[in-house]
């Protein structure tokens, strides 16, 4: 033990250059109430955006053959439940939540950061076990965090430029990050309490940059040992990192509505005007980007149903039969959503037609493209029996364009769209998973 307390003692006593030396950092505004001001916002807002984010891995239902690509979750599945076709705009709302509140938290994620970035740099690491749990959970939490809104950020806009699959690895992150949280929060909560009862928020946003003054020095050294002189007030702050989130919601929230307010979702990924006519809505994937033939969707085009029994059917035979029409969202896991009115025949229809019962089997879909990526997809027993569920062959009254999934594209309520298949060719009704 006395070992260790000179060790520390001469540690602590010769710091490293630079960021390590308390004297480095000079901010007059840091300091725990500033910080807890930040990590109230983000627990509240991390927390939203965690949930949603696990409702989104339960809507894609990784229990169904196809719909998971991350192998070996093991345990991180303990939570999955039978995702609801009612009601369904509960994926649009969820799923638009957690990509728009992420992307709105990004400024408060980083003035956080810059909050207590002396502590990143403590010297020494750790001075007891305690401490040293606290730092290995600090550097999961701010590592883990970096990591998901990254990789999400990425993903939001199609741009994979990391050496691995999106799915799996913001999953894994996703739980690592969340374990760092709680026991960062663990340590933390008390602290934070105290801090912001120390001070009174309406009392700094009504304080100018005239006023403003370091905090008093705490044990946590997040206040300057040699603060310089403020040339941001702390309303100041406030209002930049408020105003730099409220700008990037205003420029993101428009893709998750229909009618004009669209056009003014500028980081869109897939563009905000899409010609004019009644296929004039988001489009995920074109034909042609996903090497659809046109070619196999002419005439000779026939949809396979697998069953019982073996049936194929022309677009013809499935316009001849009984064709209803709802009015259903489209919600994609990169936060767009859309709502249109579908017309098809129902998925319980053409289960009968091959035999079997709708309720007991789940549907394998099978697409046009080539193989790879959207290029297949699982339905529940429930979204299969769901009278809403159809194989649309038109959209708001005209026959669906060809970015669109024509000849025949799945809509399922309350589905994530990567599951309403496109350029339909086979559907298989079987038992079981």
């Amino acid at each position: 033990m006395r070992l260790g307390r000179r060790v520390n003692a001469w540690l602590e006593e010769h710091p490293p250059p630079g960021p390590f030396r308390p004297e480095f950092w000079r901010s007059p505004l840091r300091g725990p109430w500033l910080t807890s001001v930040f990590g109230l916002v983000l627990l509240f807002g991390i927390t939203a955006v965690t949930i949603t984010g696990l409702v989104s891995y339960a809507a894609y239902d990784p229990r169904l053959p196809v719909n998971d690509p991350t192998p070996e979750k093991g345990l991180l599945g303990f939570y999955l439940f039978d995702w609801p076709t009612r009601p369904p705009w509960l994926y649009r709302l969820t799923q638009g939540m957690h990509v728009l509140l992420g992307l709105t938290l990004v400024p408060v994620l980083l003035a956080k950061l810059w909050s207590v970035i002396p502590k990143l740099f403590a010297w020494p690491p750790a001075r007891s076990p305690a401490q040293a749990v606290e730092r290995a959970s600090l550097l999961l939490l701010v590592g883990g965090a970096v990591f998901e809104f990254v990789t999400g950020i990425l993903d939001i806009q199609l741009f994979y430029v990391f050496p691995f699959s999106f799915y799996p690895a913001h999953l894994y992150g996703a739980w690592i990050f969340l374990a760092a949280f709680v026991v960062h929060v663990a340590f933390k909560l008390p602290r934070m309490i105290r801090a912001l009862r120390s001070r009174s928020i309406r009392r700094e946003l009504r304080t100018g940059l005239a006023g403003t003054r370091p905090e008093p020095p705490d044990p946590y050294s997040l206040v300057a040992v040699h603060p310089a002189a403020p040339t941001v007030s702390r309303r100041g702050l406030f209002g930049f990192v408020g105003g730099a989130s409220l700008t990037l919601f205003g420029l993101s929230a428009g893709q998750c509505v229909d009618g004009p307010l669209r056009r003014t979702a500028l980081l869109a990924p897939h563009g905000r005007d899409y010609g004019t006519g009644p296929n004039d809505f988001q489009v995920n994937k074109t034909a042609a980007a996903m090497r659809i033939n046109p070619a196999r969707t002419g005439p000779d085009w026939r949809l396979q149903l697998v069953g019982p029994r073996r049936v194929r059917l022309s677009r013809t035979d499935l316009l001849a039969m009984a064709l209803h029409t709802y009015s259903l969202p489209i919600a994609c896991v990169e936060g767009w959503s859309t709502q249109q009115t579908w017309t098809g025949v129902r998925l319980a229809d053409l289960a009968r037609l091959a035999g079997a019962t709708p309720g007991e089997v789940y549907a394998f879909v099978e697409s046009l493209q080539p193989r790879g990526a959207f290029s297949k997809a699982s339905l529940s027993a429930r979204e299969v029996a769901d009278p809403r569920s159809l194989l649309a062959l038109r959209v708001n009254g005209a026959d669906l364009s060809l970015d669109h999934g024509f000849p025949a594209r799945i809509i399922v309520p309350n589905a994530p769209g990567v599951h309403n298949t496109k350029w339909v060719r086979r559907l298989s009704f079987r038992t079981g998973s």
